[in-house]
């Protein structure tokens, strides 16, 4: 999963699919930049879904990379793993982690990029001198834990601040949004910084995904590169 600085990605959350039927759900998917895989324990967050055997599955059958992002505890223990079964990323919770940058550094060796998120109401500023240690800064835009909430306007502000910051430092780490994300949100968004987006209901809610992520990533891209320029200037 290559990522340029400049380019918007739409990686499409499986928690909005048919979980019966997972290697067709991914095949709806095939022009997707990765498919996001939300791993959860029922103890970092309240809500439990698929573990380590089935990302690993997932991995043999999908047609586009893995997008990994554990919402679970222990994660210094278990997010190895999944850099093991060959996934493209992982993207672990800096709440969950007694030693985040050990951890991304661990991701990296093992192949996997390495992401970090935070959750809504954690200050970005404490983190900002790991951008050179993260390929990706996940920040969530709704509570973690379950699909279909409302995207969170109060989070634009930690967006804005956390790409200053890697236009600042002259890192190349991208930023992704998951939650809430529709093409109105995906405009703010965009404007703001991000340029991942996970898209659960609006893309697997649509009758051709396909479409719907085409549509979404051309919403966004023409956002961030407005805000790009506008900022240069």
């Amino acid at each position: 999963m290559s990522i340029s600085p400049l380019q918007c990605c739409i990686n499409p959350s499986i928690l909005s699919a048919d979980f019966v039927n997972l290697e067709a759900e991914l095949a709806r998917i095939g022009n997707a930049d990765a498919v996001h895989v939300d791993v959860m324990d029922n103890h970092f967050v309240p809500n439990l879904t698929i573990g380590l055997p089935v990302v690993e599955r997932l991995q043999k059958v999908s047609p586009v990379p893995l997008d990994v992002h554990l919402m679970i505890s222990d994660v210094d223990r278990w997010a190895p793993s999944y850099a093991d079964a060959g996934v493209a990323s992982v993207t672990f919770h800096v709440e969950a982690s007694d030693a985040p940058i050990k951890l991304a550094r661990e991701l990296r060796a093992r192949g996997a990029k390495a992401g970090m998120a935070l959750r809504p109401a954690t200050s970005v500023e404490p983190y900002l001198h790991m951008l050179s240690e993260l390929d990706m800064l996940l920040i969530m835009t709704v509570e973690p834990g379950f699909g279909g909430q409302s995207f969170l306007d109060v989070v634009l502000p930690k967006i804005r601040r956390a790409r200053e910051a890697i236009e600042g430092s002259g890192v190349d780490v991208a930023i992704q949004v998951d939650g809430g994300i529709t093409e109105e949100t995906i405009t703010r968004a965009a404007e703001a910084g991000a340029n991942v987006f996970v898209a659960g209901s609006a893309v697997y809610g649509k009758s051709s995904p396909a479409d719907a992520i085409a549509s979404l990533r051309d919403a966004g891209q023409r956002a961030f590169t407005a805000a790009l320029h506008s900022s240069h200037t």
